[in-house]
Order: structure tokens, then C-alpha cells, then sequence
């Protein structure tokens, strides 16, 4: 098995891991103390850690062996599980049933750090796609990353579950525990060769430091670049409708299980993409194939809330996951190419802390604002009576009705996009990009 096959499947086990982790957190924090708060706390804690860290987790890959990064980051996530697990033996009678004791949020932010140091390796492996498969087939590599998400998205919404109601998070941490270590130990026999992937020349000097300006003037340096990264933080920022809303929705036209079943069911779009992508490619302009999957799934998000429909509703997410991993694929094969491989680490940092920031602002204010505007709006307002005929009226409606303004927002600045010199930039910088000189092929694994 190649290198990057064995890096691919030990990523999967370590993201199964840690996600599970962060998912039985989520419902064992809600079983335990009945707070939606806390349970939404969660959430806000993972994704600001995300934005925050970013940075700082790609200046580490880029100013370490690829391997050595991924290696620490099983390493931390050991560390932090083990107290995590320490808290959970020397509990206090009660502590973790008040939501806003001490000693529950600082067991939380333990899990939530460990949890965090995995995205280490979701910025060294992109990275690790550019110094392990040649130019010409990182598309299709790109696909496989997309499936192996979508296996751990799929496989994880099944196993958090099963072990919070079998032992709550003792079960979880001895379990976090035990896969964290297989996946170190794993993939401390894997040999690759990295001698590509050091700071040289004038970034040598910056090795150790952040250098947010530096990896500023590197993306400004690329025609459009900017434009796609913030392309995609605004794609997030009306994403951020789906993570505010879509529960809310599906539960007011089936019950908790269907919605469950159908949710698992539904993300295996996740993996049939990733196959499809692993063999097809993204075509020879991946700037263009992200902003035809964009206006696509914006379509469908116009669309799959017209009517009250169960189907309706399935049919719309089972698009929007298909064509999720076409869009991840297109943006990191298009960075692959247009940035130097001893900057992608911060590029790549710099593009999650940017994106991952715009979906809890958009779910922070879309709640409130759906609540008390436009659910009032379409239950006995203005919008019942001018729509309401044929759209439907009430607090579902008013959700609905959410969905469809935002595919509309969302299509209409896929569409200015593509009429941009952004656009037609970008193009040319990936056309005119560096080739690279290996002939094919994966590299075999070689002593370290």
C-alpha cells in the first residue's frame, strides 16, 4: 500500500475518533443537563477554536516534517482525553449536571482541546497530497480525502450515539483513548519521503513564527486568490443557515428517529462523491467546476423548501452532500497548484480560520432573526397573506422561506462571480501554474 493510502486511512481512523468525540460531547452535555445552551455552547466553542487556531496550526505544518505535525497531533489529543478521562473518574457527586458549573466546562474545554489539535491533520493532509501524487491526479486524490470525510461523517453519527447510551463519556474517552494511540502508533511506521516539503530560501528564516502578513502577501500574490477564499467564507456564511435552521425544519415534518435514519442514509452522498471524483477528476479548470457545483447546489436551496415535503427536503440535502466534496476538491486542487508548497500549510490554516468563522456568525444571528421576523412574518403577517396561497403559512413556512432567500443570495453572487476578472484571474493563474516534473505515479515509501 502506498504512502499516501496508509496516511488516508489513518487520517480516517483519527478523524472517526475525534469527531465521535466532539458528537457524544454534544449529546451526553444535553442528556446530562437538559440545556440547550450548553449543548449550543458546544458547538460555538468547537467552531471559534477552529477559527482561531488555524493559523497557528499551519505555520506548524509548514515548519515541520508533515508526518512529525500529524504524529503531535495524536499525541495532544492523547494528552487531553487522558485528563479528560481523569475528570470523568473524580467527579464530584453531581457536577456534570450543572450547566454552568466549573468543573463541567473545564471537563469541556479539555475534550473541545483535543478535539481541536486533530485539525492539525486537516491541514497537513492537503499538503501532503501536493508532495505525494503529481499534478495531474491530485483531483482525484482530492475525491478520496472528500470520501474518507464523508465514511467518518457517516460512521460517526452512528458510533457517538451507541456509546453515550452504553457507558456516557467513560465509554467515549476509552475508546478516543485506544484509537488515538492505534493511529500513533500506525503511523509511526509509516516512511514518507518529504524532501520537498521544508522552508527554504527566504521563508527559511520565518521557520517557528505564525508570519500572517507573509502568508497575506503570498495569497495576494495570486491573482483571484483572495476572492476565492473569501468566495468560499461567504458560501459558509449562508451555510450557516443550514446549521441554524435545517434541524428545526426536518423535526417539523418527521419525528427525531426518521430524521435520524434519514440523515445517515442521506450522507452517504458524502462517500458516492468521493468515489466519483477519485476517478473522474474535476475537469481541467477546477475554479470553474466550484462555481457550476455552486450555482447547482444554491438552485436546489431555492428550491427544496417550496413545498412541505418530506422528499422534497431529501432530495435537496442529498444534492447539496453530493456536490459538498466537488467544492472542497476544487478549492484545495486549486490552491495545490497556485501556492508554494512551503507556504500551503499557512495558506490552507489562513483559509479555515477565515471560512470556519462565517457559519456561527450567520447561526448566531439567523436565529433570532427567523424566530421573530420572519416566522411572525409568514404565520399571520404581510407573508402569509401575499404567499401564503401557495407557499404555506406558519412557523415551518417561515423556516422554509429562510432556505429559499438564501439559495436566492446565494445563486445570484455564484452568478456575479462568475462574470468577475476574479474569476477569469484565477483561471489563468491555474492554467499557467507550475507543472510538476514527477512523471507519475505515487512515490513509494522510502526510509526515513
Amino acid at each position: 500500500m502506498s504512502p499516501f493510502h496508509q496516511i488516508l486511512g489513518n487520517n480516517l481512523v483519527a478523524n472517526i475518533t475525534n469527531f465521535t468525540v466532539w458528537f457524544a460531547l454534544t449529546f451526553w452535555i444535553f442528556i446530562e443537563t437538559q440545556s440547550v445552551f450548553a449543548t449550543g455552547m458546544v458547538a460555538g466553542i468547537y467552531l471559534v477554536f477552529t477559527a482561531a487556531f488555524g493559523f497557528w496550526f499551519g505555520s506548524i505544518v509548514d515548519h515541520n516534517p508533515k508526518r512529525i505535525a500529524m504524529l503531535g497531533s495524536s499525541a495532544v489529543s492523547l494528552g487531553f482525553y487522558a485528563l479528560s478521562l481523569i475528570m470523568v473518574l473524580l467527579e464530584p457527586a453531581g457536577a456534570f449536571t450543572d450547566p454552568y458549573g466549573a468543573y463541567l466546562w473545564g471537563f469541556v474545554l479539555l475534550v473541545m482541546l483535543g478535539v481541536i489539535a486533530g485539525n492539525i491533520r486537516s491541514i497537513a493532509l492537503p499538503t501532503l497530497v501536493t508532495i505525494l501524487i503529481p499534478e495531474d491526479r491530485r483531483d482525484k486524490a482530492n475525491g478520496l480525502v472528500g470520501m474518507v470525510t464523508g465514511i467518518g461523517f457517516l460512521t460517526t453519527s452512528v458510533i457517538s450515539g451507541f456509546l453515550v447510551a452504553f457507558g456516557g463519556m467513560l465509554a467515549v474517552l476509552l475508546l478516543a483513548l485506544a484509537f488515538s494511540a492505534l493511529a500513533f502508533a500506525h503511523l509511526s511506521f509509516v516512511r514518507i519521503d518529504e524532501g520537498r516539503s521544508g522552508p527554504s530560501g527566504a521563508d527559511a528564516p520565518q521557520a517557528g513564527k505564525v508570519d500572517i502578513a507573509g502568508t497575506i502577501r503570498v495569497i495576494a500574490a495570486v491573482p483571484g486568490l483572495f476572492a476565492l477564499i473569501f468566495f468560499a467564507t461567504f458560501n459558509n456564511f449562508l451555510g450557516g443557515v443550514f446549521m441554524a435552521l435545517l434541524d428545526a425544519y426536518g423535526l417539523s415534518l418527521v419525528s427525531v428517529e426518521v430524521w435520524g435514519l434519514m440523515f445517515g442514509v442521506l450522507s452517504t452522498a458524502f462517500i458516492i462523491s468521493g468515489i466519483v471524483i477519485s476517478r473522474t477528476g474535476l475537469g481541467r479548470n477546477p475554479v470553474k467546476t466550484l462555481l457550476m457545483v455552486n450555482v447547482i447546489t444554491w438552485t436546489v436551496c431555492c428550491l427544496f423548501t417550496l413545498q412541505s415535503s418530506i422528499w422534497l427536503l431529501a432530495a435537496g440535502c442529498f444534492i447539496w452532500m453530493l456536490l459538498g466534496p466537488y467544492a472542497e476538491a476544487a478549492e484545495h486542487t486549486t490552491l495545490q497548484k497556485v501556492v508554494p508548497l512551503e507556504r500551503q500549510g499557512r495558506v490552507f490554516g489562513f483559509a479555515q480560520s477565515v471560512e470556519q468563522a462565517a457559519s456561527p456568525l450567520t447561526a448566531f444571528l439567523i436565529g433570532p432573526l427567523t424566530q421573530f421576523v420572519v416566522i411572525p412574518f409568514m404565520t399571520d403577517g404581510a407573508g402569509a397573506d401575499l404567499i401564503g396561497s401557495w407557499f404555506g403559512t406558519g412557523p415551518s413556512r417561515g423556516i422554509a422561506l429562510v432556505f429559499t432567500l438564501a439559495g436566492l443570495v446565494g445563486l445570484t453572487v455564484t452568478i456575479l462571480a462568475f462574470n468577475s476578472r476574479y474569476y477569469r484571474q484565477l483561471s489563468a493563474a491555474y492554467a499557467d501554474g507550475p507543472g510538476d516534473d514527477d512523471p507519475g505515479g505515487m512515490p513509494e515509501a522510502r526510509p526515513a
